[in-house]
């Protein structure tokens, strides 16, 4: 029976506190490394800045995509009960001064689109769905959802070296330093 190929994931190192994790993700950042993550079991305040992420592109999509929602709303409704097939309601001019009766379907339409966009963006952002993770194989890491904190270098840092990597995170504080492996 042959053994699994295995590929190399990265380091993952345990912390015991906010405090000793987020320091060590500034001493990351500090150190050139690009291909790493924290892991918390709750959001730590101004850890974005500590790694040096910069602002999400989220919002600029969210608006496109109301942008888009209220835009395909007013031309539906002008263009169906305005140009195509004007509708007189007891008098009423069908002109774009009806613009008053669109605007509840406008809401909606700009909510939905926003709403799908926010979600259908986050999974592209994020890789989803992704239904098994190299970090699933660590002996440690299910305690990040109870207590613990964790900080993982990957291998495809263009900084990595297993020896160094290793004595790094060890430098850092981290505790339990695992080398996390995939099946290929």
């Amino acid at each position: 029976m042959s053994t699994p190929l295995k590929r190399v994931h990265g380091y993952l190192a345990e912390f015991s506190s906010t405090k000793d994790v987020y320091h060590a993700a500034e001493q990351v950042r500090a150190a050139g490394y690009s291909s790493w993550d924290v892991h918390s079991p709750f959001p730590v305040h101004g850890m974005d800045e500590a790694m040096g992420l910069p602002r999400s592109i989220l919002p600029r999509f969210v608006l496109i995509g109301g942008i888009i929602g209220i835009t395909t709303a007013f031309l539906l409704e002008f263009l169906t009960q305005v140009v195509i097939y004007p509708t007189v309601v007891q008098a009423k001019p069908a002109n774009i001064y009806t613009i008053a009766a669109f605007f509840p379907v406008m809401f909606e339409l700009t909510i939905l689109f926003s709403a799908f966009t926010a979600l259908f963006t986050c999974l592209i952002m994020m890789k989803l769905p992704r239904l098994h993770h190299p970090l699933f194989n660590s002996q440690n890491f299910g305690k990040f959802s109870d207590d613990k904190f964790f900080l993982c270098i990957e291998a495809r840092d263009p900084k990595f070296s297993p020896e160094k990597t290793k004595a790094f995170l060890a430098g850092l504080g981290g505790a339990n330093i695992e080398l996390v492996e995939d099946e290929l």
